[in-house]
């Protein structure tokens, strides 16, 4: 499909707002139940980095952001100029744990893709996909769909500790 012919899809507006120039997609939040679990897997498994973490106590929850930040980057130590950075910057994870969730049995959080289906995935693009699969075998990591699976040979799904799929595929041209 052309990019001109998805100009033409219905409901596209023909035209960007100049209103909302500057606009930057900035976060997707996620509950989960066990924070320790699921910080492991963004920042160890998936290579997220946590650059900040807000609690309210009052309130019975916490939140992590977490990010691609390419080597280099000055994270701003000062709390509003960090804040002010990570409104700026696109592709932020939200993890949200209400405490006392993690003494739950069972699930906590619906995945999205039983019924009632919902939400749907994260996807992470990566330069090696064949290797990043099989790095995540090796750790442990439960798959949803392989590699190998199904008609969809460039694609794989894996799952975090709340079940929540993360899609994974290449950003680089295959050989």
């Amino acid at each position: 499909m052309s990019l001109s012919s998805l100009r033409e899809q219905p409901g596209v507006a023909a035209a960007t707002a100049a209103e909302t120039r500057g606009f930057v997609f900035n976060h997707t939040m996620l509950r989960v139940k066990d924070i320790t679990a699921s910080l492991d897997f963004y920042t160890r498994v998936l290579g997220f980095s946590l650059i900040d973490q807000r609690d309210f106590p009052e309130a019975a929850f916490s939140l992590y952001f977490l990010a691609y930040v390419p080597a280099g980057t000055a994270i701003p130590e000062d709390d509003a100029q960090r804040r002010l950075w990570m409104a700026g910057i696109p592709g932020v994870l939200e993890l949200t744990h209400n405490h006392g969730t993690e003494q739950q049995d069972g699930p906590v959080y619906h995945d999205g893709n039983s019924d009632p289906r919902g939400f749907g995935h994260l996807c992470v693009s990566v330069p090696e996909l064949e290797a990043a699969c099989a790095r995540f075998e090796a750790l442990g990591v439960p798959f949803q769909k392989r590699l190998s699976d199904g008609r969809m040979k460039s694609l794989a799904f894996i799952k975090d500790p709340d079940g929540y799929w993360v899609e994974i595929i290449s950003n680089t041209v295959r050989a």
